[in-house]
């Protein structure tokens, strides 16, 4: 995918496989602890736990992969700038569905469609695996761009799924 924004930006996802680049794995890794730290220094996290995050870092793409899913990295002309996760979703739902995770844009991404691309590549791919839903969660107050994206793509609230440690968490889903 290589769409090129209003701003004359080419926009890239790149899947992470054990077969990638080494740069590509760390660069993924910086994102997805980059969103770690933002997620910690958010006043509802108080017990989200980086260390669980810093071990699906050290794994990329593993601790994804073996969780029935995978992850991203989404590059802005030519450099990385978002992230994004997805497995199987917990418990009764992981039979037909997939939750979205971690996704990330730096300040430099923001703006050029990258965290729109980074989702709707997450749902074309469950589409395209058989799966009727994905479902993800967000604390609205601390990100809130990334809120209205999800509801703007057609996800709506819907009943906990997990046990989030996070106050304030927002439960979605987008059904197909």
């Amino acid at each position: 995918m290589h769409p090129i924004d209003d701003r004359g930006c080419d926009v890239q996802l790149v899947e992470l496989t054990d077969t990638s680049p080494p740069e590509l794995l760390t660069h993924g890794r910086e994102l997805l602890l980059e969103y770690g730290r933002f997620v910690i220094s958010q006043p509802a996290a108080a017990r989200f736990c980086f260390g669980t995050l810093e071990s699906e870092a050290r794994r990329l793409p593993l601790s994804f992969q073996e969780q029935g899913g995978g992850a991203l990295v989404g590059l802005v002309n030519g450099r990385p700038a978002g992230f994004v996760a997805w497995r199987l979703a917990p418990g009764h739902l992981a039979e037909n569905s997939w939750e979205l995770k971690r996704l990330w844009v730096r300040p430099e991404g923001r703006g050029t469609g990258l965290g729109r691309a980074l989702t709707q590549a997450v749902l074309d791919k469950a589409m395209t695996a058989g799966r009727n839903a994905v479902y993800l969660d967000t604390v609205p107050s601390d990100m809130a761009a990334a809120h209205r994206l999800y509801l703007a793509m057609g996800f709506v609230p819907c009943v906990a799924y997990g046990d989030n440690p996070i106050e304030e968490v927002e439960y979605l889903v987008k059904r197909f």
